[in-house]
């Protein structure tokens, strides 16, 4: 028995079955992964990967040591190998191959990052803003907390709030919101970000 095989049974005798599951994929992942790669090709491969990671995580407790654990893992891919091409050919009517889709990914990804990084140039934009600004915006935008909520959060003393107080906090709240809105609008346009 190697010392690999040790320390996962150790762990697995501790009850530590998810560390043990993680010490497996760390120890053994890569080398699984170049045989899932070579048997079924990179894209497919990481699809069964994905599979087989799962199934070794929620098995793994059941292992009865009947063979070491880098064999018992190679069974594993073995049967996600068969699982997987049982479901290719169930499924092989309704796919699209992968060469038809190429531009359509390549936007996807172009689109992403765009979008990407226009959030990150707005959250820099909001991150600009003073504290309290910001807060009173992820309350609203972010948490979708209604103005009655948002003033009372806003409150030094919310359990001595009367309900007009709250009614004419609110109203504060609302045009100061709608006034960090325009200046970030202002700001984002100058940045050519929106």
């Amino acid at each position: 028995m190697s010392d690999f095989d040790n320390r996962v049974r150790s762990l697995l005798t501790a009850g530590e079955t998810g560390a043990a599951a993680t010490l497996v994929l760390r120890e053994l992942g890569p080398e699984i992964l170049g045989f899932l790669s070579g048997v079924l090709g990179d894209t497919d491969a990481d699809e069964v990967f994905s599979a087989l990671s799962e199934r070794l995580w929620r098995s793994l407790a059941g292992f009865e040591g009947r063979c070491s654990i880098r064999t018992w893992s190679y069974v594993l891919a073995r049967h996600e190998i068969g699982r997987f091409r049982k479901g290719m050919r169930r499924h092989a009517e309704g796919r699209v191959p992968i060469s038809e889709l190429q531009d359509i990914l390549a936007m996807s990804r172009t689109r992403s990052t765009l979008a990407t990084a226009k959030e990150r140039k707005l959250a820099a934009l909001r991150d600009s803003l003073p504290v309290e600004d910001r807060t009173l915006l992820i309350l609203r935008v972010d948490r979708n907390l209604a103005w009655d909520e948002i003033a009372l959060a806003f409150a030094e003393t919310p359990e001595a709030f009367s309900e007009e107080d709250r009614k004419r906090e609110a109203a504060r709240l609302r045009k100061r919101f709608q006034l960090i809105k325009q200046r970030l609008v202002t700001r984002a346009r100058a940045a050519a970000v929106l």
